[in-house]
């Protein structure tokens, strides 16, 4: 078959899945528009394959604008050109269409040097059952430890030493030391899989540094009554996203689930006749089951009845651009709830980042205000283990109060 032929179905498969999942008539209209652009490109210049080299040059021709990848910024021009050009390569090489963001940054290639025990480390992340979100964290500090090293002509893992590891953490020199505990947390991750899977003969991890981080060195940031009630009486309830923020951020409020559990709530989680919302853990795996509370269970009957977009996801919340999908894992919600706080007229304090886990922390403090016990929150809350809810006691101010001792007796 003609490979020209192949794009141009391919073309029109990207379409026609875009009208079944209720895209913008005009977004489909700009992407029917670039394509068959592309495909009269493809003609002129005796193209017959689609692949990046001439997905780059359309670009070039279109915008007069040279590109080395499909990652990096761009301005609305190009933006328009390259969405459409992503969708068919991910077509072509899915068979399907889903949503993803463009990387801001060129892609790792991982030097070859590196590259059979870097396979290997990937597929131990799987085994190993980490989230993906936890793996691009993980990743970002491994693809830099190999660049840096194929930099320095490092030809082996074998023939990596202390001193190369000393001239790659100075690189963090100005980092947080929360952030360098991380990176030192990676490394001996993945330097101790080199040596279990006999890839190195040397420890590496015994010449790394320890960085002590104080579990309780930090106080949850809570809210105050009244400005979670400002920030809940500031969404547009009547508008089908004002509908799935009101929910999403009454389960928070007043559950205490995590952003990823959010993220992953499956309508089968949600049990009507009970009233409860039961699911696994995320982080820890553990089974949870919490009460359906009736303005949460009212909340999302309101947003499934009469906001939630038309879609074959299971999941409860969903996106509201085409594709009517699930959140990535990177979706924190950060930007939606620093929008309601800005209408609501709440201004955090100075050096705190207020995001959804604050609101989870305002449950823990409200809890432990209404005398509720330790093990109780704990299990609320999801931990595995009660000293982490610990943490939490350092905003019951009204517990505090009650431990300060009188500097007349001490002296």
């Amino acid at each position: 078959m003609n490979q020209l032929h192949e794009t141009r179905d391919a073309i029109n498969s990207v379409l026609r899945i875009m009208a079944e999942r209720e895209y913008a008539a005009s977004t489909i209209k700009v992407h029917r528009g670039i394509l068959n652009s592309l495909i009269k490109f493809m003609e002129k210049n005796h193209y017959t394959k689609m692949d990046e080299h001439v997905g780059l040059a359309y670009i070039k021709e279109r915008t007069g604008v040279t590109m080395d990848g499909f990652w990096g910024r761009g301005n609305r021009k190009i933006n328009t050109a390259l969405k459409p050009l992503q969708n068919l390569f991910y077509y072509l090489d899915n068979g399907d269409l889903s949503f993803f963001m463009r990387s801001k940054i060129e892609p790792f290639q991982c030097p070859p040097a590196f590259m059979s025990e870097y396979q290997l480390f990937q597929k131990e992340y799987r085994e190993r059952n980490y989230a993906d979100a936890t793996i691009v964290c993980n990743n970002n500090i491994v693809n830099r430890l190999l660049a840096f090293l194929h930099k320095k002509k490092i030809k082996s893992s074998d023939d990596i030493t202390a001193s190369h590891l000393t001239k790659f953490l100075a690189t963090f020199a100005e980092c947080k030391p929360r952030y360098v505990s991380t990176v030192l947390y990676v490394l001996r991750n993945y330097f101790t899989f080199l040596q279990d899977m006999n890839i190195i003969k040397t420890n590496l991890t015994a010449s790394l540094p320890h960085v002590r981080i104080l579990r309780n060195a930090f106080i949850p940031h809570a809210w105050k009554t009244d400005d979670v009630k400002k920030l809940l009486a500031s969404i547009d309830r009547n508008s089908a996203k004002g509908k799935r923020d009101y929910a999403i951020l009454l389960i928070v409020a007043h559950l205490g689930l995590r952003v990823s559990d959010i993220r992953n709530m499956r309508l089968s989680n949600l049990n009507w006749n009970k009233k409860t919302i039961a699911l696994s853990v995320r982080k820890t795996g553990q089974a949870l089951e919490l009460p359906l509370l009736d303005d949460i269970g009212w909340g999302i009957i309101d947003y499934l009845k009469n906001g939630r977009p038309q879609t074959t996801c299971n999941r409860v919340f969903v996106r509201h651009r085409a594709p009517f999908d699930s959140f990535g894992e990177n979706q924190s919600f950060y930007s939606e709830l620093h929008r309601y706080m800005q209408v609501a007229g709440i201004i955090p304090p100075t050096g705190v980042r207020c995001g959804l886990h604050s609101l989870r922390s305002t449950l823990a403090r409200n809890m432990l205000e209404a005398k509720t016990p330790l093990p109780v929150i704990s299990e609320v809350l999801g931990h595995t283990n009660i000293n982490t809810t610990s943490i939490y006691l350092k905003i019951d101010l009204d517990g505090l109060r009650k431990c300060v001792l009188d500097t007349e007796e001490v002296l």
